[in-house]
């Protein structure tokens, strides 16, 4: 495998943006690829996930020893996710979409930056909504939780699966508002983290079958990202989320508008 210096330090960058707030994946490597490097977007896809779930791996081992992973919550997700990514994969090989033309990978990509991007500007207010009705309607709200997580793990199976954007950014979203006071910001980002393993590795595979992966640009990103999403990891809880969010919230948006070619 050749080192290639730029892929590497585009892997440790993204790798700590993953670690300290479990969003950044697919949302920033993606595009990376894509518009700096001339990846194909299907393989920009493919190769994304199995990067992400490789470099989430180390995160969660960290945030798992400090107590900050709700399982429950997991695997409420991955109830649908799971089988969604699954369906999503088999539905792409019967029907041959791994050999759709590249625009259309790049708007489907566009568009979910930019559903990602309102989401994260919308995340604190999102997060009063979910913590008044919480409060307000405490009975009916822990009733309906289980069923709309299991709903929200489909929409993110589904989204992963087709663009590889979606697992932590818009995962930790949707948890903020499903659960406003039972994750704090720490059990929000290792949660989130530990969802997207199984649902990257499961659509990532998927895209190897498809032929969508290369191992050349996977081992240069894993370089940078494996030592980043450990350092990452480790100033979680002392690096100021919101400033960051906002920020990464602002480039995607940026990026959408360009991969959409309005600039």
């Amino acid at each position: 495998m050749e080192i290639d210096g730029m892929r590497v330090v585009a892997g440790l960058m993204v790798g700590t943006i993953v670690g300290i707030t479990g969003v950044g994946g697919g949302a920033l490597m993606t595009p990376i690829l894509v518009l700096m490097f001339g990846i194909a977007p299907q393989t920009a896809v493919g190769t994304d996930l199995l990067y992400a779930s490789i470099t989430k791996m180390f995160g969660v081992a960290v945030h798992q020893n400090h107590g900050t992973v709700d399982w429950g919550v997991v695997g409420r997700l991955a109830m649908g996710s799971l089988p969604a990514a699954a369906l999503t994969l088999a539905w792409m090989h019967f029907n041959e979409a791994h050999q759709i033309k590249s625009g259309f990978i790049i708007s489907a990509v566009a568009i979910a930056l930019m559903i990602t991007a309102v989401g994260m500007l919308a995340k604190d207010y999102l997060h009063r909504v979910g913590r008044s009705l919480r409060v307000t309607d405490a009975s009916y709200f822990k009733h309906v939780q289980p069923v709309a997580t299991v709903i929200a793990g489909i929409v993110l199976g589904v989204l992963v699966t087709l663009t590889s954007i979606g697992a932590g950014a818009l995962g930790t979203v949707m948890l903020v508002y499903l659960y406003p006071m039972r994750l704090n910001a720490s059990k929000l980002v290792g949660t989130d983290l530990a969802h997207a393993i199984p649902l990257a590795l499961i659509a990532g595979l998927g895209h190897l079958s498809l032929g969508n992966v290369n191992y050349g640009l996977l081992g240069n990103l894993l370089m940078g990202s494996i030592p980043g999403v450990l350092i990452g990891s480790f100033i979680s809880t002392r690096a100021p989320l919101t400033f960051i969010r906002y920020a990464i919230a602002g480039v995607l948006g940026l990026v959408s508008l360009k991969m959409f070619g309005l600039f």
